[in-house]
C-alpha cells in the first residue's frame, strides 16, 4: 500500500474501507537484472515480478540500495501493460549493464525526453511531442484516453486541464538491451485542474477525495499525481515504447464555493 492509498482510506468511513490485501510476489519467478557497477556508483537492480507462480511478469520494480538507512528500497514499481519484455544485455558473468538514463546521446531518447512525451499525452492528448517521442502502445494509449475522457466530461460546465508539476522523483534507471537501446525506467509528476466554466456551479469531491477535500464544495480542485513510467529506447532515431505506468494521488486542493466560505 503507498502513501496515497493510505491517506485516501483514511478519510473513509469504516463500513467504507475495503480490506486490505497487500501485493506479494513469488521470489522463484522473479526475474532479476543486475547491474554490474563501479566502485562508488549507487547500487541498484531491476525485477520483473509476478504474482502468481509460473505465470508472465505484470511489474516492473527497481530496488535501490539506501546506504544511509542501511537497508535495499523498493523505490520504483511499474505495472505492465505487456508481459513481453525487451531483451537485456548480460555479459559473461550474467550481470546487466547499465546505462545513463539521462543525457545519453546513444539512444533515440532519454529520460527527460520521455517524461516530456508522458507529459504531452495527458496535457494535449499526445498532440506536440507525446505521438511523436512513443510509437503507440496499450500504455500510450490510456494516458491520451486520460486526457480525451476526463477533459470532456463536464461539457459545457466545466473544464478540465492537465500540466506537469515539479517532480521531486528525479532518479533514472536504465539498462542496456540486446539492440543497442535501452529500458529506462523514470518518474514524472502532473497536476490535473477542474474547475467549474461559471459561478453558481461546483464542484462536489467524491469519496475517495474525503481525505484531502472533506466533502467541501469547490469552484475548482488540483489533483496532483505522482507516477513511475517504464519504456523501451531504441538506439537509432524512432519512437520509443511505453510498456506501463502506474500513478497514485498525492494531493488534492481548492477553494471552497462562496456560501461554504461564508458559513465558515
Amino acid at each position: 500500500m503507498s502513501v496515497s492509498d493510505y491517506k485516501e482510506t483514511e478519510g473513509l468511513p469504516a463500513a467504507d474501507r475495503k480490506p486490505y490485501k497487500p501485493w506479494s510476489y513469488d521470489p522463484a519467478d522473479a526475474k532479476l537484472y543486475i547491474p554490474r557497477l563501479a566502485a562508488g556508483q549507487s547500487r541498484w537492480f531491476a525485477a520483473a515480478l509476478s504474482d502468481q507462480k509460473g505465470k508472465a511478469p505484470s511489474r516492473l520494480g527497481v530496488f535501490a540500495e539506501r546506504t544511509q538507512h542501511k537497508r535495499w528500497e523498493l523505490v520504483s514499481v511499474v505495472d505492465l501493460d505487456t508481459p513481453e519484455l525487451p531483451d537485456i544485455a548480460l555479459d559473461r558473468g550474467g550481470y546487466a549493464t547499465a546505462v545513463a538514463a539521462d543525457g545519453n546521446k546513444q539512444l533515440a531518447a532519454d529520460a527527460n525526453l520521455l517524461r516530456t512525451g508522458v507529459l504531452d499525452n495527458f496535457a494535449t492528448g499526445g498532440t506536440n511531442t507525446g505521438t511523436k517521442i512513443f510509437t503507440p502502445t496499450k500504455a500510450s494509449k490510456q494516458q491520451i484516453e486520460v486526457h480525451d475522457k476526463t477533459g470532456t466530461r463536464y461539457g459545457n460546465q466545466g473544464t478540465t486541464v492537465f500540466a506537469g508539476a515539479v517532480n521531486r522523483y528525479k532518479d533514472a534507471y536504465a539498462l542496456k538491451t540486446t539492440d543497442g537501446g535501452a529500458l529506462i525506467l523514470f518518474s514524472h509528476t502532473h497536476t490535473q485542474t477542474d474547475a467549474v466554466s461559471h459561478s453558481g456551479l461546483q464542484i462536489n469531491p467524491g469519496k475517495d477525495d474525503r481525505a484531502w477535500l472533506h466533502d467541501v464544495p469547490r469552484t475548482s480542485i488540483q489533483y496532483t499525481f505522482v507516477c513511475n513510467d517504464a519504456a523501451t529506447v531504441p538506439a537509432k532515431a524512432e519512437p520509443s515504447r511505453l510498456i506501463g505506468y502506474t500513478c497514485a494521488r498525492a494531493d488534492a486542493s481548492g477553494p471552497p464555493v462562496a456560501s461554504w466560505s461564508q458559513r465558515a
